[in-house]
């Protein structure tokens, strides 16, 4: 059982363990005093892990409830969002489509491509966002189960159903700081790629009644991203919850996190110098990152830490770069 189905018995919420939990937290030394970690990297079975397994847990029941056989969900080239999906899809008797947008190329999505092909998913590139969206109801149609369409995710899976992985995860982060593993942090940093993981610590911290803020680095331009649209899905996640049976009487409001786009780059893909540099601090700390989303993060990190008044905590949301045997 789950910390959400502990906050809500009896609620309708199918539910499959993909992880181990709780993920370990520990402070980064090098980093500055009151620096933190929690290493999302560590969740997963089989050596792929990451924030994506956490929404899948909730994704994959959802699809078979809707009688689905097949997800069709988007991203970039380089996506972990579409190999997390094909890998646990498939131990559970779903198959994955995937719609593609390029990005710029470096070794990295060479190797996530690679990983891709060997995947089992099916795969349809595009040069653009706008000639994905034109060929959706395409794919939609093209890959139906019968007369029953694909179940479509949005991308990085980032649904109300599986922002529901990250209500959890902040719950989860609750209990540590009750246990003493972690002081309560004045501020929690995530990515945001897709909105889902920082919409669902929203929302969770709030449940659980910790004070923390949320602090949301945008990686991502191929749409918007800000508090008003993170604050949309974690107030959908609300909605969902309640038609679901939860007794919850909670809003969000943009003004409850904090949100950048200072770190982005010229564009989603895109290599930064400061995310470099965070990329060599954090391997000084054992840690393995990767350029797109977590190198960004952990390079506000670096800046938040001086003007903080408490503790900060991370998110390493990256999982292990390789396919699982």
């Amino acid at each position: 059982m789950t910390l959400l189905h502990e906050r809500f018995p009896g609620a309708d919420l199918p539910h499959v363990v993909l992880g181990g939990r709780p993920t370990p937290v520990r402070p980064l030394q090098s980093w500055g005093p009151g620096v933190w970690l929690k290493d999302e990297g560590e969740f997963g079975e089989g050596g792929w892990g990451g924030n994506k397994v956490r929404k899948l847990e909730w994704l994959l029941p959802e699809a078979h409830r809707r009688g689905s056989r097949t997800l069709l969900t988007v991203g970039g080239i380089g996506t972990h969002w579409g190999l997390a999906a094909a890998l646990y899809g498939a131990e559970h008797g779903i198959r994955t489509v995937l719609g593609l947008v390029e990005q710029p190329v470096d070794d990295h999505v060479t190797d996530q491509l690679r990983r891709l092909a060997a995947s089992g998913a099916v795969v349809h590139r595009y040069p653009s966002v706008r000639r994905l969206k034109l060929a959706a109801p395409g794919l939609m149609l093209r890959h139906r189960d019968g007369l029953r369409p694909p179940y479509y995710l949005p991308a990085g899976g980032s649904s109300p159903v599986g922002t529901l992985g990250y209500v959890d995860a902040a719950l989860e982060m609750a209990a540590q700081v009750r246990d003493g593993a972690v002081p309560e942090p004045a501020r929690v940093v995530t990515a945001v790629g897709s909105a889902g993981t920082a919409a669902g610590l929203v929302l969770g911290l709030r449940l659980a009644g910790l004070s923390s803020r949320v602090v949301g680095v945008v990686v991502n331009d191929a749409f918007r991203l800000d508090g008003v649209v993170i604050a949309r899905l974690a107030n959908r996640t609300v909605d969902l919850l309640r038609d679901r049976g939860a007794e919850i009487d909670v809003q969000i409001d943009a003004s409850d996190l904090d949100v950048t786009h200072d770190y982005l780059g010229p564009t989603y893909g895109a290599t930064t110098a400061e995310g470099e540099r965070a990329l060599e601090a954090a391997r000084a700390e054992g840690l393995e990152l990767e350029p797109v989303y977590t190198a960004k993060a952990f390079a506000a990190v670096r800046d938040l830490v001086p003007t903080s008044r408490g503790p900060v905590l991370v998110l390493n949301t990256h999982g292990p770069r390789r396919v699982r045997a």
